[in-house]
């Protein structure tokens, strides 16, 4: 009796939990009568006959993202393995396509991304995938949009998230880094070292300039003022050829004197007979005299090869 009860409490419980569902938001219910599609059903609580309708599936609408390692070539035979991660979404109005268009849509993008990157990385140079990893992404993208849209999904963004070189490859490349680095530093250095030399080369000249120029001023100076001496000699009776040897016996002396204030100097004496400044003097005018002589020679036979020069040329011409 007990039994024949139960029996249908426990048919009545199973018609009335079999005739309502719910959907979480953002995803959609495939229902299906008798193993063919009914109706798609949004979130929310929804009404179905007992043990003719039948949820066969949920769809999530939400962006999933995929992350795919693929090992590939370079131009350049490096192998690399890049990391791609994609994001796709199901739209509202593509859920039946996308439940019953793919058994397995991860496996299907994963096999467009291979695809695509083996395609494309062994185009480039191993520097160059690292600067164009943004149109390895873009041709993903484009691919899989392409191929995916007529089965429901929407690619939202592709990126390649990282780039691994093999170990070696990477341990060369940061040698080179450092190489290019050293390199460069040591052209800054050398061109530090250039305007510290070129600076100190004008520096010097810059002082031997004005050196020299204080020297022309000193002798200047001292000329006029042997000049204004022999003038003030001259206007007191005393001739050029006497005031001459008066200011060169002065100027010994005092030469001698400044010497001897010295304690650390070096005194060489010379000759002080009382005619020694005349005989200095008279030394010092032959010098100039004979001096002017060979200048005078020398112009002469400058002249006279210039002139036989010319007569050559002119033989020559003719």
């Amino acid at each position: 009796m007990e039994l024949i009860v139960l029996i249908p409490l426990i048919l009545l419980l199973l018609i009335i939990t079999g005739s309502f569902f719910t959907v979480k938001q953002q995803s959609s219910a495939v229902l299906e009568r008798f193993g063919r599609f009914s109706s798609i059903r949004g979130p929310g609580f929804h009404l179905k006959a007992p043990f003719i309708d039948k949820v066969a599936g949920k769809v999530s609408l939400k962006v999933q993202q995929l992350d795919v390692n693929v090992e590939t070539k370079t131009k350049d035979n490096v192998f690399v393995k890049l990391k791609v991660g994609v994001q796709f979404a199901v739209g509202p109005d593509s859920v039946y396509d996308a439940f019953y268009k793919l058994d397995n849509p991860y496996e299907q993008i994963n096999s467009y991304i291979f695809d695509v990157v083996r395609a494309e990385v062994p185009k480039m140079k191993l520097d160059d995938v690292f600067e164009r990893k943004d149109d390895i992404a873009n041709a993903i993208k484009t691919e899989l949009q392409e191929a995916m849209q007529n089965y429901g999904f929407n690619i939202v963004k592709a990126l390649v998230t990282d780039i691994d070189p093999d170990a070696t490859v990477k341990v060369a490349m940061n040698r080179i880094n450092a190489a290019e680095r050293e390199k460069l530093a040591a052209e800054y250095e050398g061109e530090a070292d250039r305007i510290r030399i070129v600076a100190k080369a004008r520096a010097e000249a810059e002082s031997k300039r004005l050196q020299g120029q204080g020297i022309a001023d000193q002798r200047r100076e001292i000329a006029k003022g042997l000049e204004e001496s022999v003038d003030i000699l001259n206007s007191v009776g005393i001739n050029s050829q006497e005031a001459s040897a008066l200011i060169v016996v002065t100027q010994h002396y005092d030469t001698l004197q400044s010497m001897g204030e010295n304690v650390n100097s070096n005194l060489i004496m010379l000759p002080n007979a009382p005619t020694a400044g005349s005989d200095m003097l008279a030394n010092m005018t032959a010098s100039f005299v004979a001096s002017q002589q060979m200048g005078e020679e020398m112009k002469a036979t400058s002249e006279k090869l210039k002139a036989e020069k010319k007569r050559e040329k002119i033989k020559l011409e003719r």
